[in-house]
């Protein structure tokens, strides 16, 4: 496999077997730069650092650069996220994260890979963080709701990025409890977001982080996945909550999403501005659970179907019987985000429109999952073994096994087969001692434990 050049700067390697095997027989580490066309940051690392010629030429010389576009390889990108994009990770040749930052100016990048091809490691700062603590149910509801910041909404510090899970969590908390504080929770931070900086008044949707506590300083990149996130999000407060405003905010997303979004032929594109040639499955299919939950309580049968479409065009062109679904046509096969993601849409539309194939559907995506990527400690692996991959440890992404888990009980419910009741319980067990490390983003465990538990309760209901 031919390196990837960029111009006289650096000589950059596909992420494969063949570029570990080249870092091993040379004795090299590898630098890896995770980068997605939509990121600023990621242009301006490459004019500053990668386009610097001593920098390049120490890099080709000292390591085996591979690079890697974010949304082409998603799991690559949570395997080694180091905090946002770019990535700048310095590797082993077994795959082993030795350290690494996001961006990197040159005079730093070289002393790190200095340090990294003497002593095998990098300086004290460039060490991965390790993790937390609580582990109780209750020690997590603490620490998701304590990092909500009561100035200015939202949660944790800068940069503030619009967090579903956690206000998801309050929202249905509050339906239940009635609870005035998680009330106001929800709808402080809905306000902040939705009628602050985070959102573009003049052409719609919502940013993708903003630099400072306050929301101001919008990085200004809009990505699909935020504002489909977004979209469930609105819609699930207004009826929730009873809010008009949320409602209509929801119903200027769909515009959005309709309008700078969609592609000829019915799918969705994964930012606006960029990858208009691809349309990313587990993207997609999260844009048509939102719009399908906006069709229901807008009673609107014309996004219904818009939805459907759009599903339909992404799952039937990635598709292949026994082998899932791809990240795209001819994408990555085998990641466990894509699976989880259209087989949950493939329950809301089975939901809507009470069509058997949808279910079945999911169940096939969900078994074969529970077939190539299922982990004998428990939970499932990011992805399906594959030949032409590097031989790499085994990772079990937290949130993704958080989404699996609540794909399984719902297929559980839907199906009445035990067997995804009881993999959906090992995989929270598996992923239960990690939820901590996630700060706010451990709402997405409690909110898969509450799913598993309810469903059992609607069960028990049911039974005679």
């Amino acid at each position: 496999m031919n390196p990837v050049a960029d111009g006289e700067g650096v000589k950059w390697s596909h992420w494969g077997r063949e570029a570990f095997t080249r870092a091993r027989d040379e004795r090299k580490p590898i630098l890896l730069s995770i980068v997605a066309s939509w990121s600023a940051g990621c242009r301006e690392m490459d004019r500053v650092s990668y386009a610097d010629a001593a920098t390049a030429a120490l890099i080709n010389l000292r390591a085996i650069p591979i690079r890697v576009d974010a949304d082409e390889r998603p799991d690559v990108a949570d395997r080694y996220d180091l905090g946002g994009l770019p990535t700048t990770a310095f590797l082993d040749a077994d795959g082993r994260l030795l350290g690494g930052g996001t961006f990197v100016p040159p005079e730093r990048l070289r002393t790190a890979l200095e340090r990294v091809t003497q002593v095998g490691r990098p300086s004290p700062e460039w060490s991965p963080a390790s993790a937390g603590s609580p582990t109780t149910d209750s020690e997590l509801f603490d620490l998701v709701f304590t990092s909500f910041d009561e100035v200015n909404g939202g949660f944790g510090d800068a940069p503030k990025f619009p967090l579903v899970p956690p206000v998801r969590l309050a929202i249905d908390l509050y339906a239940e409890w009635h609870d005035d504080h998680l009330r106001e929770i929800a709808t402080r931070t809905l306000d902040a977001m939705g009628w602050g900086p985070l959102y573009d008044e003049e052409n719609g949707g919502f940013f993708r982080c903003a630099e400072r506590t306050d929301w101001t300083n919008p990085q200004r990149e809009k990505l699909l996945s935020i504002n489909t996130g977004m979209l469930d999000l609105y819609v699930r407060a207004g009826a929730v909550l009873g809010e008009e405003r949320f409602l209509a905010r929801a119903a200027d997303l769909v515009r959005y999403i309709e309008g700078r979004l969609s592609v000829a032929g019915g799918a969705w594109r994964a930012s606006d501005g960029g990858h208009g040639a691809h349309q990313f499955s587990d993207a997609n299919a999260q844009a048509a659970s939102a719009m399908l939950q906006a069709a229901g309580v807008f009673e609107d049968d014309r996004l219904g179907q818009r939805a459907l479409d759009g599903f339909e065009r992404v799952l039937l062109s990635s598709y292949k019987p026994g082998d899932g679904v791809g990240h795209h046509a001819g994408g990555a096969r085998g990641l466990l985000g894509d699976q989880a993601a259209m087989a949950a849409a493939s329950l809301d539309a089975w939901e809507a429109t009470g069509r058997m194939p949808y279910r079945m559907m999911a169940e096939e995506l969900m078994h074969y999952a529970m077939r190539t990527m299922w982990d004998d400690g428990g939970g499932f692996r990011d992805r399906a073994a594959d030949e032409h991959e590097p031989v790499v440890p085994g990772v079990r992404p937290f949130l993704l096994n958080c989404d699996a888990a609540v794909v399984l009980q719902r297929l559980a419910v839907a199906t009445g087969d035990h067997v995804f009741a009881e993999r959906a319980a090992t995989t929270l067990e598996a992923v239960a001692p990690r939820a901590a490390e996630f700060g706010p983003l451990a709402a997405s465990y409690l909110l898969a434990r509450r799913e598993t538990q309810n469903s059992e309760l609607r069960t028990q209901n049911r039974l005679p």
